[in-house]
């Protein structure tokens, strides 16, 4: 009788057990995804049928919080690139392909051969190849902009742009970039330039800008540099105001320097210190 009784109570619950669970998901999703989004879709003045399917999944979003909106616009970032053939083109000393580019668009500016003495334009005799191109490049892609700058850019194609580059890096003729002298070995700023300030994250300046160093490839040569075109440059990316410098280096680095501290930097490189 016992088992009699044990298997028709078996039975019974083989039978129940199927609903049961059925019923506690039907009631689990029925709270989660129907009950639960309508009382919670008012406190996010969500109508029932966008909460319910922000609830499900349909819809981005929660039903229980208004979504923020979404404002933000990608900064500008480098997009320069490094192929093979605009190595070779950057490291040839060859200056014909890129000279008459260079005395057409250029030497207005930059100066003849690209010592120009206003302080409004960068000197480019003698720069890094691979920096002019980079900056090149990002005038043409819009990652740093000035309007004169940018149109020419724009002009030009990826094999011109390393030639012009290629020109201005090798001109040797009279005073270059790199031939400028920092003054006093003593004194604070040109210590600052050379070991940096480690107690403010501060690298030295010469890891990456002295010639030959072996920084980045986009690294300028700066001694010689115009100081009043270089302090500008340095403000701006002090201020976030030029944002084309590759893993922010440069926008950490200036942000640390005093606006003081900038303009005796910039006056070091140009050498009147």
């Amino acid at each position: 009788m016992a088992d009699q009784a044990h298997e028709q109570t078996g039975g019974r619950w083989s039978l129940i057990a199927p609903f049961a669970v059925l019923g506690a998901l039907a009631f689990s999703a029925l709270f989660g995804f129907v009950i639960l989004p309508l009382a919670q879709g008012p406190s996010a003045n969500l109508p029932p049928w966008l909460a319910i399917c922000r609830a499900i999944g349909l819809l981005p979003g929660t039903p229980a919080v208004s979504r923020p909106p979404f404002s933000a616009t990608a900064a500008p970032v480098s997009l320069v690139q490094w192929t093979p053939r605009t190595m070779q083109i950057l490291a040839s000393a060859n200056p014909v392909p890129g000279q008459q580019l260079a005395e057409n668009l250029c030497s207005s500016c930059h100066g003849e051969e690209g010592m120009t003495v206003s302080d409004q334009y960068p000197r480019l005799a003698g720069q890094s190849p691979q920096a002019i191109y980079k900056q090149l490049s990002d005038f043409r892609s819009g990652a740093r902009f000035n309007a004169a700058m940018t149109a020419v850019a724009k002009t030009l194609t990826d094999e011109q742009l390393a030639q012009v580059a290629s020109y201005f890096g090798h001109v040797r003729g009279g005073p270059t970039l790199g031939t400028a002298q920092l003054g006093n070995d003593n004194s604070y700023i040109v210590r600052l330039i050379n070991r940096g300030d480690p107690t403010r994250r501060i690298p030295p300046c010469e890891a990456c800008h002295e010639t030959n160093a072996g920084g980045p490839p986009e690294a300028p040569e700066i001694l010689g540099q115009n100081g009043a075109y270089l302090q500008r440059q340095l403000m701006a990316f002090r201020a976030g105001d030029r944002r084309n410098d590759v893993y922010r280096r440069m926008r950490d680095i200036a942000g640390r320097l005093t606006p003081a501290e900038v303009a005796l930097v910039a006056d070091a490189y140009q050498g009147v210190y």
